[in-house]
Formats: C-alpha cells, structure tokens, sequence
C-alpha cells in the first residue's frame, strides 16, 4: 500500500471515528437510548481506534522510510565543491550497487545535463575522470586524440586547398581516393568491471570512489590498448587494430635487423608525418637493440632511446611489432548511452559495479603510420620474443 493511499485510509477512518464519538454524546445525554446500544458505539468507537493506530503505524514507518531515502538523495552536506562531487559518486556507485535510481540531483553534482536524459557513458565529471590517468596505462592516451562526441564524423585531413593536387604523399592520396576523406565513428560495446568489497561499501566516500575509479581508469586504459594493438582483432574490431592487413593495411617496411627496420620506417614515411612520428615498441626489443649496437661499449646504455633511433620512443609490450608515425591520426571516440549495472562475483562474493560503454578506434590515416619488420634471407619475418632481452628470435614464414 502506498503513503497516498495509507493518508486516505486513516483520513476516512478518522471521519467514521468522529462520527461515531459525536454520535455517542448525542445518545449518552437521551434517556430513551438503551444502555446496549451505547454499548454498541464503545465497541464499534474502540474497533475503529484499533484500525487507525494500525494504519498510522504503518503510515509512519513508510513516511520514515521515504524521507531517509530522500536525505540519501541529498548525498552531501559538505560546503567543499570536491567534497560534493566525491559524495555525489560515492551516491551513484551506492544506488547502483543497491539497484535504487540514481536521482537527477547526482547527476546534476557530477555535472550531467538534461539534454543526455541521464543517457552519457558517464556524468561529466566521472567520465572526466575515468577518461584520465588510469592505474593500468595506455601510452596512446598522450598521444591519440580522445573524444566524447555522439554520432562523431570527422575529415581524415583537417585542410583542404582549391586544387584536387595538393596532397604531396602519393600513399595518402591513393587512400583518400580508396577510402573516402571522411571517418564515421560507429558504436562498439565493452563492460568494465569494478569489484567493491563491503568493508570499502560502508567505509568512506572518498575510498569508495577512489576504489571503483581506479578500476574503472584502468578498465578503459586497458581495452583501448588492447584493440588498438591486436595481432588477431575480434570481428567487428578489426579496424581499430594498427596490425590490421585487411581494412587498416599499415605498410610494412622491412630491414635486416629490427635496428635497420625501425631506421627504414621513419625515413619511409613522408615528411609531413615524419615530423611529428614517435615509435611505439617493447622494452625488451629496445634492449636487444642497445645489446647488439653497443658491443660492448657501456656508454650507449645511458642514451636516450630517442638518441638511439633518432625519433622519440614510447615503450609498450602491446607493440608486438614496433609501430612508428604520428600518432595525432589514431582516434578513440567514446558514444553516449551508457549504463550502470550491478552484479556479484559468485567465487568471492564481491559486488560488482559494471558501467557498459560504447566507443570506436579510428586509424585515420594509414599512411601516417608504418610497421616495422626484420626479415631474413629467406623472406620470413622474424619477431624477437618477450621472454629474454636477448637475440632470440621466432620466425614465421611470410604468407
């Protein structure tokens, strides 16, 4: 029974139980009433007093209830503006994990708007944050282009000039001509996953919500580095992958050793993007390099890799294969229309906070960028492998 309908009730009651009172005085003062009939209006007077302590019982329990859950909806008292968005968080993550509605006046806190209906892959701020310096890092964050734009649809170039000849790289001419000048951004579903143990549940705001935006900063780091460097792309992810040769096909250029390929690569690219180019590969093949450069000399050891190779290098064990070009045409775009779930890790009995995301990895220009390869007399390619900073190598037959 609702509070709208328990007012009703007792307020009818309440009538029936006046009239009866009014009716006893009205009797009690006239001789002709028997006393069985005043008898009669005691028991009916008392029956009806019983049902309205019933029904206001039940009436405050329930008004109670409801103004409790609407001074968790306030979720801050705090004059602090950080304070504020730090309760406002530790309220958004609280109802989810409860299953209750996570009111307009959150999503205000946290800087959302009524224009997304609650609809963005996060309030502003919290998608802000999480969008920002993950505990698990993905290098391409410094140097990517990261948006938050629903819909997105963008020029692959950002000029153009009165003649259809202007473009001075051939390879990039071809590709607009293949490819079209323009670049859709589509709509790609991933969920992340931030355990959240009930002492950290009934602990403090701030280590709430430091506990589940750390998980989450790391969850979204993790998957963009994750499909941006795929060796075998899910279906449906291929083009978000550098090491795609079917819809993104990165050139590959090759030398003699991984030294000579990454030299080979930066000098193939044209000079537009080699200005701004930066290699992207493993620590371990770095290594190997310096080993067999320096032969013996200790002084290479303490050289800036960007001395080494000559353009500036951004370690990840992601590059299976060293990428190098300018980074500005790689592109994650993150869609509205997120949601906020919650689960329970059966093994650990650990509730989960799952936002559900949608967002796409463009390689704008492939032209930009190229991918550099050993190859061997044979014309195999050779890979040199994470488990030693040494010349061991696995080899694969080119295809």
């Amino acid at each position: 029974m609702t509070l709208f309908e328990l007012k009703q009730n007792m307020a009818t009651i309440a009538e029936q139980l006046a009239k009866t009172e009014k009716s006893m005085t009205q009797k009690a003062i006239d001789p002709k009433v028997s006393t069985e009939e005043l008898n009669q209006l005691q028991t009916t007077k008392a029956d009806l007093k019983q049902r309205f302590d019933l029904l206001k019982e039940q009436h405050d329990a329930l008004e109670a209830e409801q103004k409790a859950k609407l001074e968790k909806g306030k979720f801050s008292h705090a004059d602090d503006p950080k304070q504020k968005v730090t309760d406002a968080k530790a309220a958004l993550i609280r109802n989810t994990l409860a299953k209750e509605a996570i009111g307009p006046e959150i999503r205000q806190a946290l800087g959302d708007d009524d224009t997304s209906k609650g609809g963005k892959f996060l309030p502003k701020t919290v998608a802000t944050d999480i969008l920002v310096e993950p505990l698990v890092k993905n290098p391409l964050r410094e140097n990517s282009t990261i948006t938050n734009i629903p819909n997105l649809e963008i020029p692959k170039i950002s000029f153009t000039l009165d003649d259809d000849d202007f473009i001075a790289d051939m390879e990039t001419a071809k590709e607009l001509k293949a490819k079209g000048d323009t670049v859709s951004f589509n709509r790609h579903k991933f969920k992340v996953y931030a355990g959240v143990s009930e002492t950290v549940l009934l602990g403090t705001n701030t280590n709430l919500v430091s506990t589940v935006e750390n998980a989450l900063q790391s969850g979204v780091a993790a998957k963009e580095r994750k499909v941006a460097f795929a060796e075998t792309p899910k279906s449906g992810e291929e083009h978000m992958s550098f090491y795609d040769q079917k819809e993104v096909n990165i050139k590959r250029v090759t030398g003699t050793n991984l030294y000579l390929a990454i030299k080979n690569a930066i000098a193939d690219l044209h000079e537009d993007y080699r200005e701004s180019a930066k290699i992207f590969m493993r620590y371990s093949d770095y290594l190997s390099i310096i080993e067999i450069l320096a032969n013996g000399n200790a002084t290479l050891y303490t050289a800036q890799p960007e001395q080494v190779l000559g353009k500036p290098v951004v370690f990840t064990d992601a590059a299976v294969k060293p990428v190098i070009g300018a980074f500005s045409y790689s592109h994650f775009n993150y869609d509205i229309g997120s949601q906020f779930e919650t689960d329970k890790d059966v093994k650990t009995g650990v509730n989960l906070f799952v936002v559900t995301a949608w967002f796409d990895h463009q390689i704008k220009l492939a032209s930009a960028f190229r991918i550099a390869e050993v190859v061997n007399e044979d014309g195999s390619t050779t890979t040199t492998t994470t488990t030693k900073p040494t010349t061991t190598t696995t080899t694969t037959q080119n295809s």
